[in-house]
């Protein structure tokens, strides 16, 4: 019957019919090679690499698509490459991988393999400054570089090297105000989703803050949020949302339409940060209270426009 509704939903939303699945996993509680304290952030390089946020060791992590360990980089502090609770990372085209090292209220930027390349910011509320900045994503063509902060409520974006551009938001409950957002991502075509926490939605924008529409209320129905703390836009134009105190993904249309939810069993979870694969075909969640990395497959289940009739058939 789940699987049913999925399809019904994906047909009514003008998607392909299918459902993500559970794939796999890496991880264990620790500081060695391959281990996390708290990972909050995924996000994949054009390779396929996978690049994780590991809070509580002060450092990132990466490994292939399927989890082996490939490297690593940084420690605890406000020195050049190292980190004080780097809760989000992204990774342009060229390869170059930007972290929200939101305890020193800076962005730093590495190459692929953590070597330091340079940094902005600074704590306070004037423009190119941040407070607890937990999140960071990169425009399709490299161009910008979008921050959500939790603090100041507000979304600023910045050239490559941190050349501040413009920004939009202040607190409250109206289109264009957030209440402690804490995930951003960007659509091929640019336009900016934010993970309005506290008010329990999703807000997107055009590239430069114009308001374009809203969806999710309070609750934990389809299309509804308690603390949506992911996201991430796939490269067929959809977004998947995570909510850390449901403990599942939500999986919708560019406009908000409801396609899919998934989880992957299992008491001690706390689903805060996701990233899709370059081809769209896997999603990979942090599962920040399990000290894991989770990973689903797109599995099509298509409906034939013949056989619809079928399925509606059942419903009567």
């Amino acid at each position: 019957m789940r699987k049913m509704i999925r399809i019904l939903a994906a047909l009514a939303a003008g998607a392909a019919a299918g459902e993500w699945v559970y794939e796999g996993q890496w991880g264990t509680t620790g500081s060695g090679n391959g281990q996390f304290n708290y990972p909050y952030d995924v996000a994949c390089a054009a390779n396929g690499n996978v690049y994780v946020t590991d809070v509580s060791n002060h450092r990132i992590q990466y490994f292939t698509p399927t989890g082996s360990y490939l490297g690593k980089w940084g420690t605890v502090g406000a020195g050049n490459g190292q980190l004080e609770h780097a809760y989000s990372l992204d990774v342009a085209a060229n390869g170059v991988v930007y972290v929200a090292d939101a305890d020193n209220y800076r962005i730093q930027y590495f190459t692929s393999t953590g070597s330091f390349l340079g940094k902005w910011g600074s704590n306070g509320t004037g423009n190119g400054e941040f407070s607890k900045c937990e999140a960071i994503a990169i425009h399709p063509n490299g161009g910008s570089i979008y921050t959500a902060e939790t603090f100041n409520c507000r979304v600023q974006y910045f050239t490559p090297q941190g050349s501040f551009l413009g920004k939009w938001g202040t607190p409250g409950t109206a289109n264009d105000q957030f209440q402690n957002p804490r995930a951003i991502d960007v659509l091929s075509n640019g336009d900016v989703y934010v993970a309005d926490t506290y008010n329990r939605r999703i807000l997107y924008f055009t590239s430069t803050g114009s308001f374009l529409g809203k969806w999710g209320t309070y609750g934990n129905g389809n299309g509804q949020f308690t603390l949506p703390k992911g996201i991430a836009v796939t490269p067929d134009n959809h977004v998947a949302v995570s909510d850390a105190s449901r403990n599942y993904v939500q999986y919708f249309t560019a406009t908000g339409s409801f396609i899919d939810r998934f989880e992957h069993s299992g008491y001690f979870k706390m689903y805060n940060g996701v990233g899709v694969s370059p081809s769209g075909n896997r999603i990979y969640v942090a599962d920040s209270e399990s000290d894991w990395v989770e990973y689903y497959r797109w599995s099509d289940e298509p409906v034939e426009p013949a056989s619809l009739g079928k399925v509606k058939a059942l419903f009567r």
